[in-house]
């Protein structure tokens, strides 16, 4: 895993945070007022405490996702550049949820089940003015059913490693904290200036043009690298066949050879001339 990757689920989850809190205003709301009777230094360990204890759950979520890609698409990512392609699909799928498409809705709805059914439990860590109560409702608050942390999820599976998964889960987890430790002034700031400047829909379009450079530019470029090399083979045979169609003694004038061909033809007028003078002196 590259590091461009854990900048990109860092990012995901900072500005997608917005979508988060609405799904876990009412959360935090309700973990807020269950700890007003501690102090503010208390109070302020415990949010930490649950916040340590939802990014756990997220990169156990994360290494089960890993687990999983590696499990079930290794014997199909060897020798061939489906995993390339494979999380190339996958930005592009987060992206373009990012971007406001409802992909991951029903994923919610079936998620949100087995929250309710965690209901019970959930009801046993209130009031949260312990620290094991604390971590118990940030690793419960892990499961919460978030399209976001689905799509996170898509993208730890590609990972092609159970750790790589759970790391980039737990820098997901990272960039969301801003958003749901802030103050309430601060709260609407973040929410004000992510949604004016589009951040949220900048990133997955980000996401996007990232997802479809990492599928499809390499091929690209060795088709067209391919093409090149052909063209240059062809021109290379056509060269080779020139050169020995042609004899070397077109290619190349040999000096030596033409005097030697010189000094032949001067000795054999000689000898012709001594056959002349022999033959006149037998005459007289």
């Amino acid at each position: 895993m590259t590091t461009a990757l854990l900048v990109a689920a860092l990012l995901m989850g900072f500005f997608g945070s917005p979508h988060c809190l609405g799904m876990c205003g009412g959360l935090v709301t309700a973990f807020g007022l269950s700890m007003k009777d501690v102090s503010p230094a208390k109070r302020r360990a415990l949010v930490a405490t649950y916040h340590l204890g939802r990014l756990t759950s997220y990169a156990f979520l994360g290494l089960v996702a890993g687990l999983i890609g590696t499990t079930l698409l290794e014997p199909l990512m060897k020798g061939n550049s489906l995993p390339r392609i494979l999380l190339g699909l996958v930005l592009v799928f987060v992206g373009v949820t990012m971007l406001g498409a409802p992909f991951l809705s029903k994923l919610e709805r079936f998620g949100m089940r087995f929250w309710q059914y965690l209901s019970p439990v959930r009801q046993k860590v209130f009031p949260l003015n312990t620290f094991p109560r604390a971590l118990s409702a940030g690793l419960l608050w892990g499961f919460l059913p978030c399209g976001l942390v689905y799509g996170a999820l898509l993208i730890a599976v590609v990972a092609h490693n159970p750790l790589s998964g759970a790391a980039l889960m737990f820098v997901f987890g990272l960039g969301t904290v801003p958003m749901l430790v802030a103050t309430h002034e601060t709260v609407g700031w973040l929410r004000d200036k992510i949604g004016r400047f589009r951040l949220r829909q900048l990133n997955g379009a980000i996401m996007v043009l990232s997802g479809l450079a990492i599928a499809f530019v390499p091929m690209i470029m060795m088709n067209m690298h391919g093409g090149h090399d052909m063209s240059s083979g062809t021109n290379g045979a056509g060269s080779h066949a020139a050169m020995q169609h042609s004899s070397p003694a077109t290619m190349i004038s040999d000096p030596d050879d033409s005097t030697r061909h010189d000094m032949s033809q001067m000795d054999h007028s000689m000898h012709n001339m001594n056959d002349d003078s022999t033959t006149m002196e037998e005459t007289q």
